[in-house]
């Protein structure tokens, strides 16, 4: 299994937790938390002190999911009249 692979394997997904949206190792802690904290500004090393069983690789695995999603993504200029 290549790297990439393995830490995606730490996202998963439960329909009984958030809906079923993706959530690391199967904890109550949603990809799009982690996302949003580091878009705050918050730094990989805050939110590991704010969720003691987090590890590093979960924060790179968000942020590997992430880019595979957006990167399927084709987004479209909005055309306007001027």
């Amino acid at each position: 299994m290549d790297r990439e692979a393995e830490l995606l394997t730490r996202i998963t997904t439960n329909p009984e937790i958030f809906g079923g949206k993706p959530i690391i190792r199967g904890r109550r802690l949603a990809v799009e938390h982690v996302l949003g904290m580091l878009a705050a500004g918050d730094t990989a090393e805050t939110i590991l002190e704010g969720y003691a069983w987090l590890q590093p690789e979960d924060i790179r695995a968000c942020l590997l999911y992430a880019q595979r999603l957006v990167g399927h993504e084709r987004v479209e200029p909005a055309l306007t009249d001027r």
